[in-house]
């Protein structure tokens, strides 16, 4: 049964502490002491919780997709690793040092290092140049958002309840969006389409130089390795003399394979989705209205 007092055991404490400290001083109270009766045996000492650890880095057994205390319980065993150990035990002594509860995404080196180093480092010169109004740097990045419409009028949050909406929906198909950053011009655009083909990017390309900036001398374009991110794109959306010209105007430059988060663009693309399409967007429509605003 419950007690009904449970700040009981709290006041005896504090009780007990300040007789403590009147009858024996402060390095008494402040000094924990050391009881053998009450210390815990450890069951793994230093080799054996090496072999462990060791252990529970390795590949788990077939048909598993990782350790579990129970399996580590049995393999610890089977290995001579200790005589026997419990999955309390096996728990405590993995809890602080491998954090199997947590995993982390990395950015892991590709095997051609010199190849993305030599991107990297062409990005970097890229960005460290200073502003020139005449010649500007546009990163450019998409990103698809799904369509959907909701299958029940949703209810709007009040006092004491919060929003609800039905877990069912309708999938009303996808748009994409050109994200087009200027950051030394303080300037930014995204352009909503039905699709992300060559000819769409074509099209960004060609309103990027005639609408964006028609007085500038050269564009300076940073973007990822995409397939259809190259020149051979405006060729195939326009006739040979009037693609070759907004082809000449831009000075092509692109992140190293595996280093796409390093065109700021897929940062304003991050920024996008957590401001304004981390929700239910009906149609396209709306999805411009949305990011326009």
């Amino acid at each position: 049964m419950r007690s009904p007092l449970p700040w009981i055991p709290a006041v005896t404490t504090v009780a007990r502490t300040r007789q403590q400290l009147v009858e024996e001083g402060f390095e008494s109270v402040l000094t924990r002491k050391y009881s053998p009766a009450s210390a815990r045996p450890r069951i793994f000492d230093g080799a054996s919780e090496a072999k462990l650890i060791a252990l529970a880095c390795s590949d788990p057994p077939k048909g598993r997709a990782r350790w579990t205390l129970k399996l580590l319980e049995s393999a610890v065993v089977e290995l001579n690793i200790v005589d026997r150990a419990s999955n309390n035990a096996i728990g405590r002594t993995l809890k602080n040092i491998l954090k199997p509860h947590l995993q982390k995404q990395w950015v892991i080196p590709p095997d051609a290092n010199a190849a993305f180093v030599a991107g990297m480092e062409d990005v970097l010169e890229v960005y460290q140049r200073p502003r020139d109004p005449e010649v500007p740097v546009v990163c450019l990045d998409e990103a698809s958002k799904q369509l959907i419409t909701e299958t029940r009028a949703p209810i709007p949050a009040k006092p004491g309840h919060p929003a609800r909406h039905d877990y069912e929906y309708e999938r009303n198909g996808t748009a994409n969006l050109f994200m087009m950053f200027a950051p030394l011009e303080g300037w930014r655009h995204v352009e909503v389409t039905d699709r992300h083909t060559a000819v769409d990017y074509a099209q960004i390309l060609k309103d990027l130089s005639d609408k964006h900036f028609p007085n500038s001398k050269k564009i300076v374009l940073m973007q990822d390795n995409l397939n259809t991110h190259k020149p051979a794109s405006l060729y195939e959306a326009f006739p040979a003399p009037e693609a070759r010209r907004p082809v000449e105007r831009f000075e092509w430059h692109y992140t190293p394979k595996h280093g796409s988060w390093l065109d700021l663009a897929e940062s304003e693309l991050s920024v996008l989705s957590g401001q304004c399409l981390d929700r239910r967007i009906a149609d396209k429509q709306t999805l411009v209205e949305e990011v326009a605003a």
